[in-house]
């Protein structure tokens, strides 16, 4: 009887270091839980520094605001309209101040020390001047050309520049008709000098017919 209840004591105490062992090994499993659930919360913060990365595209918004810097740059349009005119010096010292009227027309103000003197315009034809003795042709492509001399008084038949010859007539008061000849008397063109002077551009010669009959030309 002895021998057995000493078998048991023994059973009994190796249960009780059994069950140290076991509780030993359950802590320390759970220690590492612990030590693994602490490693994995810092991983956390790394998503949290992804809202910084939206942070600087709010910025990205102020630059769509200087396009409107550029239109500062429309004042240049005014400049471009400003310079519609030009100048030409006459051979009398005058001035032609020429500028585009629409329709492919031109006028140009002859004006001499600051007073316009006469005016010329196109009007889908050449325009002439005689201006005391200087004669002028405003073209339809805006040019002037201008000349002194070589006047001839009307009504009558004139050689002209360039070989042309003009056969002047008297058609009513201020009104005188050029007829420039060619070749065999050929008719090429008629001046019509009715209330105002007239003028023409034929093949490089410059004609001005004025209301009074009188007929110059020029190369």
């Amino acid at each position: 009887m002895p021998l057995v209840t000493t078998r048991l004591a023994g059973s009994v105490l190796a249960a009780a270091l059994l069950i140290p062992a076991a509780t030993a090994c359950s802590s320390s499993s759970s220690s590492d839980a612990h030590a693994t659930s602490a490693v994995t919360t810092p991983a956390a913060p790394p998503a949290a520094t992804a809202p910084p990365a939206t942070a600087p595209t709010t910025p990205a918004a102020p630059a769509t605001t200087p396009p409107p810097a550029a239109k500062p740059s429309s004042p240049a349009t005014p400049k471009a309209t400003t310079g519609k005119g030009r100048s030409q010096s006459l051979v009398d010292g005058s001035t032609a101040e020429v500028q585009a009227v629409g329709n492919q027309n031109y006028s140009a103000k002859i004006v001499n020390k600051g007073s316009v003197l006469a005016t010329l315009e196109t009007h889908d034809t050449d325009a002439g001047l005689d201006g005391n003795g200087m004669f002028v042709v405003l073209s339809m492509d805006g040019t002037v050309h201008s000349w002194m001399g070589g006047e001839h008084q009307g009504p009558g038949t004139f050689q002209l520049a360039g070989g042309w010859t003009a056969k002047v007539t008297k058609v009513g008061e201020l009104h005188y008709r050029a007829q420039v000849l060619g070749n065999d008397n050929a008719v090429m063109g008629t001046l019509e000098a009715d209330q105002h002077d007239a003028g023409a551009v034929a093949n490089g010669v410059y004609i001005v017919l004025s209301t009074g009959g009188e007929i110059s030309s020029h190369m």
